[in-house]
C-alpha cells in the first residue's frame, strides 16, 4: 500500500523545495490558472461570453481565452480592466505573509 503524502511533500518531489526556480515557475503558472478560473467564474456570473467581455474591454476573445486557461501572462493593467470595467467589479489587492 502507498504511503499517503501532503501536498507540500508532493510539490517538494516533483517540483522542488520552496525557493528553488522550477517550485517558482510551477507556482506562477498555477496562480496564472488560478486567475484565469476566477475571471472565467466571474464572466460566467455575469453571463458574458468571451466575445462580450473582449468587446468591452478592447481586445479579442482569444486573448480572454488564453487568459481563461492560464496560458497568458496579464499585466495588473490589464487585470484592472476586466474586472472593473468588463465585469464591472472592484478589484481589492491583499499581500500577506
Amino acid at each position: 500500500m502507498k504511503k499517503l503524502i501532503s501536498l507540500d511533500e508532493h510539490y517538494t518531489d516533483r517540483y522542488g523545495p520552496e525557493g528553488s526556480s522550477k517550485r517558482a515557475d510551477f507556482e506562477v503558472r498555477a496562480k496564472a490558472f488560478l486567475i484565469g478560473e476566477l475571471i472565467k467564474e466571474e464572466r460566467k456570473k455575469a453571463h458574458m461570453t468571451q466575445d462580450q467581455l473582449a468587446d468591452k474591454i478592447g481586445a479579442n476573445k482569444s486573448f480572454i481565452s488564453r487568459i481563461e486557461n492560464g496560458k497568458t501572462d496579464i499585466q495588473l493593467s490589464t487585470f484592472y480592466r476586466l474586472i472593473e470595467f468588463g465585469l464591472g467589479k472592484k478589484l481589492d489587492l491583499n499581500i500577506s505573509e
